[in-house]
């Protein structure tokens, strides 16, 4: 585990910063793009933690935020750095897809899309949802440019997903009714 001793070094002053091979890159660069995304999204996840969520979606987010980290340091490697360190496993793609079935089995079906509202904890869900798809986007951008790991691609995705199943589960535990879109409005 790293130990950060200062947190300023001035490096980042003019614009750059280091990757975990060392390598100097531009902070607008796709790479960081990406991981700055997945880092804002893990502070969406913080966000809907500290509205109180159900304890249930309270652990589960904050196994998804240490997911996260695993999913920043694998993006924030440069190619022929991916090959050691923490990453995003099948395993874990499996994992939310069998929670997502759980949260919507207890949520019941949709009959139409949902506007993002409802308790705290899942409006800042939906928030983190939309980051989610963000981060997504620009990992599809940087696998143009270079290998990009397809779990991690299909973790972002499911995760979006996710997100939403979680919104939904809260606001149904909250006894709070969701508000669908009127297409007539």
């Amino acid at each position: 585990m790293p130990r950060l001793t200062k947190l300023y070094t001035r490096k980042g002053d003019r614009g750059t910063t280091t990757l975990t091979s060392g390598e100097q890159v531009s902070k607008d660069e796709l790479r960081v793009r990406a991981y700055g995304s997945v880092d804002e999204l893990n502070s969406a996840l913080g966000l809907s933690r500290a509205f109180g969520p159900d304890s249930r979606l309270d652990e589960l987010l904050g196994r998804l935020q240490n997911e996260l980290f695993h999913l920043g340091a694998e993006v924030s490697a440069s190619a022929e750095t991916k090959k050691d360190g923490p990453r995003i496993d099948a395993r874990h793609v499996q994992a939310l897809e069998a929670e997502i079935d759980e949260l919507m089995g207890a949520v019941g079906p949709l009959d139409n899309f949902v506007l993002p509202a409802g308790t705290p904890a899942a409006a800042a869900l939906h928030l983190a949802r939309s980051i989610c798809r963000r981060a997504e986007r620009e990992l599809v951008a940087l696998s143009r440019q270079e290998q990009v790991s397809p779990v991690a691609l299909s973790y972002l995705n499911r995760l979006s997903d996710m997100l939403f199943a979680m919104a939904l589960y809260e606001n149904k535990r909250r006894g709070k009714w969701e508000v669908y879109w009127d297409s007539r409005a």
